[in-house]
């Protein structure tokens, strides 16, 4: 669902901080095939495509984050990923989106038509390899993430979340999380509550440290990467 632009048809700048040093492969694919993007933002909680709507746009953030989940029939949800600023979501294999994304606070996103990009890969050798470089990385993420609800604990589950978002967003050791610990439980397939506990335990084990209500200092690394080994 696209909102009033906040700018339309304007070449992509780079995307990049010290949380994401790795190349943008977006621009790069932009730059190498010539596309313009349009810019577009989003309210908390407000629905960027749904599930099973066509699969049109190609999607970057800019400044916020995005989730993608999925209802379940008995009105579970699902959370399947966390987009954070620079990383590119929308990639389908088929027509129409699978997971509904949606806006985890006041997110600004750029967009180029998925049409031109698959008519730029059947051109350009370079813009094909950046296309499955980034397919490839969210398979991995896909992966990593069937492993995590199959074979982990709730304390196990917690860990690796903490260290993901260690490595996608942490700044001088504080972790700065944009989303809620419900948002936190429906990734992890864990309860509100469970989330909560394994939190406190860690936070009465001298592990993570608090410093608001969504910022985490992490004190023993180590230690989570042990519980998630």
């Amino acid at each position: 669902m696209l909102t009033q632009p906040i700018s339309a048809s304007i070449a992509i700048p780079k995307v990049g901080s010290a949380s994401h040093p790795a190349p943008d492969q977006f621009h790069a694919i932009t730059g190498h095939a010539g596309l313009v993007a349009s810019e577009f933002s989003y309210k908390k909680d407000e629905e960027i495509y749904g599930e099973d709507e066509p699969a049109e746009y190609v999607y970057q953030v800019i400044s916020g984050s995005v989730r993608s989940y999925k209802l379940l029939s008995d009105g579970r949800r699902q959370i399947g990923a966390f987009y954070l600023p620079g990383d590119v979501f929308g990639l389908e294999s088929g027509p129409a989106h699978r997971l509904t994304a949606e806006a985890v606070a006041d997110t600004a996103v750029r967009l180029v038509k998925r049409r031109n990009l698959e008519q730029a890969a059947g051109i350009t050798v370079q813009v094909a390899r950046s296309l499955w470089a980034m397919t490839a990385g969210q398979l991995r993420h896909a992966e990593d993430h069937m492993l995590l609800l199959g074979r982990k604990n709730a304390m196990e589950r917690v860990a690796s979340f903490l260290l993901e978002m260690d490595r996608r967003l942490a700044g001088a050791g504080m972790v700065a999380l944009p989303m809620c610990r419900r948002d936190i439980g429906d990734y992890l397939g864990l309860t509100l509550e469970t989330v909560s506990r394994a939190l406190s335990q860690l936070h009465s084990d001298g592990v993570l440290g608090f410093s608001g209500a969504r910022q985490i200092v992490l004190r023993n690394r180590q230690h989570l990467r042990n519980m998630d080994a």
